[in-house]
């Protein structure tokens, strides 16, 4: 994914302890990392329900990157492989679901809308005193509730080995600046073949493609609590207005608004624009 920050602390995920959620359908729990934090791919034998406050978590899934801000969760079906980060300080929440005993699930990755009344119902369950009728009261109300947000916050790779070298370099450096004719020259393609390229794989052209892959990031660096000025220039934009007016193409409000929406603004869990990549089948 993104270039790894100075200090990120590299975590291998154990086994899930299957002993200790046997007599549950659903176990919750809360981590709130110091520093940055990365977890190596791995998979769990339930489905697990992430979400975080006070910061971001990315998790990339084969050839998508997802990226998790304060309001939503991302669902991670049993066995599906992925890695994920967490900026420093962010308040990690997991939910743990056993696939033989949830009445629903997601077949894929899924943005989920974390609503006060979900977040609260997996707090509640992840107290160890409750006794059995509460907690199955508590869980079947999470069932209720549980439902796929309106924005799916998922930028989608290309998988076409002929521009995945763009991918790699931009999720590397998103400042890096190199135009479509320089990228063509440096691979040794037509640029009218990386655009072709870019539409049939992501619906978006290079441009697009790599406006949107900043303003994934933009969210992670914004979370961590740098201001506009510093993301800008750190994601290669010549000026802080340039980025803000990019960031409301993608995601339909400001950078500030965004991320406080004490005002009335539409943050991120209402009225922002969906900023996903669409595939296009072949």
């Amino acid at each position: 994914m993104w270039r790894r920050e100075a200090g990120t602390v590299v975590l291998r995920v154990p086994p899930f302890p299957e002993q200790a959620v046997a007599p549950f359908a659903i176990i919750a729990g809360l981590q709130v990392p110091s520093v940055p934090t990365e977890w190596a791919p791995h998979a769990h034998p339930r489905h697990e329900l992430v979400w975080v406050r006070g910061g971001t978590l990315t998790s990339r899934v084969a050839d998508r990157v997802f990226t998790v801000s304060e309001g939503h969760g991302l669902w991670m079906p049993a066995g599906v492989v992925h890695g994920g980060r967490a900026t420093a300080g962010a308040k990690f929440y997991e939910a743990f679901f056993a696939p033989d005993r949830a009445p629903l699930a997601f077949a894929e990755p899924t943005a989920i809308a974390m609503t006060p009344l979900l977040e609260s119902l997996l707090t509640h369950l992840s107290r160890t005193d409750l006794d059995a009728t509460a907690r199955a009261r508590a869980e079947s109300v999470v069932f209720d509730v549980l439902q796929p947000s309106e924005h799916q916050f998922a930028l989608q790779l290309p998988g076409d080995a002929r521009i995945d070298a763009i991918a790699e370099a931009l999720l590397d450096d998103p400042a890096d600046n190199r135009s479509l004719e320089e990228w063509a020259r440096h691979l040794g393609i037509s640029d009218r073949t990386i655009t072709r390229a870019f539409r049939h794989a992501t619906g978006l052209s290079f441009a697009q493609w790599r406006q949107v892959l900043r303003v994934h990031r933009a969210l992670n660096l914004l979370a961590e609590g740098f201001d506009v000025t510093t993301v800008s220039e750190t994601l290669g934009y010549a000026q802080p207005s340039t980025f803000i007016a990019s960031f409301r193409r993608v995601m339909g409000t400001t950078p500030g608004a965004f991320f406080d929406p004490a005002d009335g603004t539409p943050g991120p869990s209402e009225g922002v624009r969906n900023p996903v990549l669409p595939v296009q089948n072949s």
